[in-house]
């Protein structure tokens, strides 16, 4: 039980945060459209199998918001994957948009409106698919506990935000009971479980990245181990899980910031000049789809460019003003590449 408000909030935090991350080219049947299983594959839907390689392997939350997630609404409205995606997208939107009361308070409606129809979709699934079906009303559970949290505050809304974290682990652990081996409840579980090791303190990651091992699809599960690494500082594990990804998912730009940050890190513990040059090509291998990410991650990723040239050359360079720049722009996503503020 999480008794202190402090702590179950970073743990709610957390798990939106997963269900925010982890929710082709991938070699499953297409018309099956599940891009967790090889074998047995789930009817999860065209659409919807579409809308999660643009955001997951491609990196194209753009493509996904403008219009594939849309389509996957109207032409698979049973999928409660359609609906968490969604309330992920607006979960994000609503992060970078915290200075804006009105869009702020219109975006976290959207969450929780997305966050319902999970639900309900995942409880109309358990009578044909208990495992998705407890898995969805479990991811459910997790956003409405966040949105909880943001419209009550940490004191106010804790007792009601707790109570909607019994449910999600209820549910998790009815899906595991049934298939402890599914690729997709392990998946979604061991990011969970990576995350709020992550955002909380004396946590260990080691769990979620055995868990890792036996989620699918690859790229998403070796990522996950490859943060799981990053945080325990071993660089040379994580680097060689991003990569594994990176074959998988050339294209992803949050893959190649992935490695820019190890990167970065490995150059700092062991003073190697070189792998900052190499963190500058993954920082700008990233930034090359800028105009396909949200503007707030677009303007994070160069912010820790920007300083990692500046340790590379020794220029003062105006990193957070040029991050603000970005961040502060009217645009939803990222600016092109070649509009992007200049460093050299």
């Amino acid at each position: 039980m999480i008794s202190r408000v402090p702590r179950s909030k970073r743990l709610v935090s957390a798990l939106a945060g997963a269900f925010a991350i982890t929710l082709g080219a991938f070699s499953l049947p297409t018309l099956a459209g599940d891009p967790f299983r090889a074998n047995s594959p789930r009817p999860i839907g065209e659409k919807t199998q579409q809308a999660f390689n643009a955001i997951f392997l491609e990196g194209n939350y753009r493509e996904a918001a403008e219009g594939l997630l849309q389509q996957a609404e109207v032409m698979e409205p049973n999928e409660p994957l359609v609906y968490a995606m969604q309330a992920s997208i607006a979960y994000t939107d609503w992060q970078a948009n915290k200075k804006n009361t009105e869009k702020n308070t219109a975006l976290l409606e959207t969450v929780k409106s997305y966050a319902i129809k999970t639900g309900e979709t995942a409880e109309r699934l358990k009578t044909t698919d208990s495992v998705r079906g407890n898995l969805y009303t479990a991811v459910s559970h997790g956003l409405e506990a966040a949105t909880i949290l943001e419209e009550e505050g940490s004191v106010r809304g804790a007792a009601k935000a707790l109570g909607k974290l019994q449910q999600v682990y209820g549910f998790l652990d009815a899906a595991e009971k049934e298939a402890p081996q599914d690729p997709e409840l392990n998946l979604i579980k061991g990011w969970m479980d990576l995350l709020i090791a992550v955002n909380l303190p004396f946590s260990d990651p080691t769990g979620a990245i055995a868990r890792l091992e036996v989620a699918r699809p690859s790229y998403l599960a070796d990522r996950g181990i490859a943060v799981g690494y990053r945080d325990l500082k071993n660089y040379d594990e994580a680097l060689k899980h991003v990569d594994r990804a990176l074959e998988a998912a050339p294209n992803n730009p949050e893959l190649h910031y992935l490695k820019a940050q190890i990167l970065v890190r490995q150059a700092e513990k062991n003073k190697l000049p070189d792998q900052r040059h190499a963190a500058k090509a993954a920082f700008q291998a990233a930034l090359t789809k800028s105009n396909q990410l949200a503007k707030g991650l677009v303007a994070q990723i160069f912010f820790e460019h920007c300083r990692n040239q500046r340790r590379i050359d020794d220029r003062d360079r105006n990193c957070d003003g040029m991050r603000d720049q970005i961040r502060d722009a009217a645009s939803r996503w990222g600016s092109a590449a070649s509009q992007l503020p200049a460093l050299d």
